[in-house]
């Protein structure tokens, strides 16, 4: 049923697109540039849905999103992970913000960080294509976030401290109040209703510019490669140093890295673990943040190293493994 549903929505794509795609294939450019444009082209329109649903969402149910972490105490990782799951922008700020506050626990900040995905998920559903691997992906972060959340809290931090008392939080908050801004610069809390029109289409803007890149050199490394059976050779394929290298790549704190991991796994130039890895290790600008806003700079690089090495740690297993749904389609 999914196969057929799948099979409807890639075909109901190319013909919508027949006739952009007719023009393109007259410009006088390589296949592999031709062909990277097309597959850019055809995500643009569900970016640009995608991103207006979730900036709806984020609209009207941020600050309820953000108190459920505030006020969730012993429930923190949970619902963390749950709640940063959910393809918005600016969740994991929020949560840094709620750390450097003492607001949420170590564990609730890591496992934000662990779940969510940046751009990751907004690639995959732009994709016919690829819209089944968006359940597995959600499902084995999710798991691995509330697992280590949970450790951290009550094995490795089992002396934390966080706040319990609405009335000392309101305290803290009305003491500490600063106005994060996530990507493109749009506020994460007290959104205007006219970021409602302009922030979806200036993120997808952008997010399309970063796909139409990302793309254009991989299309080029196959293309030199011979084929994309021979791409992951350039990516230390089958290499327990592939997890290790897509989760130092994930800490950096841009979309591009997560969609360069998401479409290189699809592309078959990096294996599931490493993917998993990299988006994993990817907490986008929460963890510049935490770096600019935490007090303790011990604190801060032990977040980053654990956050790290539970990275590489699913990486590796899931390798390991051997588990992909890549192909389950």
């Amino acid at each position: 049923m999914l196969v057929d549903i799948i099979k409807f929505m890639v075909n109901l794509n190319d013909k919508f697109f027949f006739i952009a795609d007719s023009l393109i294939r007259k410009l006088s450019l390589p296949d592999w540039t031709l062909d990277a444009i097309i597959d850019s082209v055809h995500m643009l329109p569900f970016l640009i849905v995608i991103f207006f649903l979730i900036e709806f969402i984020e609209f009207y149910y941020s600050d309820k999103m953000q108190s459920i972490a505030k006020y969730s105490g012993k429930a923190g990782p949970l619902a963390g992970s749950l709640l940063a799951s959910f393809p918005q922008c600016g969740f994991s700020v929020i949560a840094s913000t709620l750390y450097t506050k003492k607001l949420i626990t170590k564990g609730t900040l890591i496992a934000v960080f662990l779940s969510t995905s940046d751009e990751a998920l907004p690639v995959l559903l732009s994709d016919p294509s690829y819209i089944y691997l968006v359940v597995p992906v959600l499902i084995i972060k999710i798991t691995i976030a509330i697992s280590a959340g949970y450790f951290i809290d009550f094995i490795i931090d089992c002396r934390h401290k966080y706040t319990e008392n609405p009335d000392e939080q309101i305290k803290m908050e009305s003491e500490n109040e600063v106005e994060e801004t996530g990507c493109c610069h749009h506020h994460v809390s007290g959104h205007s209703k006219k970021e409602l029109i302009i922030h979806p289409l200036k993120h997808s803007a952008n997010i399309f510019v970063f796909i139409l890149l990302v793309t254009l050199a991989i299309n080029y490394y196959i293309m030199l490669c011979g084929g994309e059976e021979n791409l992951g050779r350039l990516f230390l394929a089958d290499s327990v140093l592939q997890p290790v290298a897509a989760a130092i790549v994930g800490l950096i704190p841009n979309c591009a890295v997560s969609i360069a991991i998401t479409l290189m796994y699809v592309k078959g130039a990096i294996s599931f673990g490493s993917a998993i890895a990299g988006l994993c290790s990817g907490a986008g600008l929460g963890l510049l943040v935490l770096v600019k806003k935490n007090s303790s700079l011990k604190d801060t690089l032990k977040i980053i190293l654990i956050l790290l090495s539970i990275s590489i740690f699913a990486g590796v297993l899931i390798q390991a493994m051997n588990i992909s749904p890549l192909h389950l389609n």
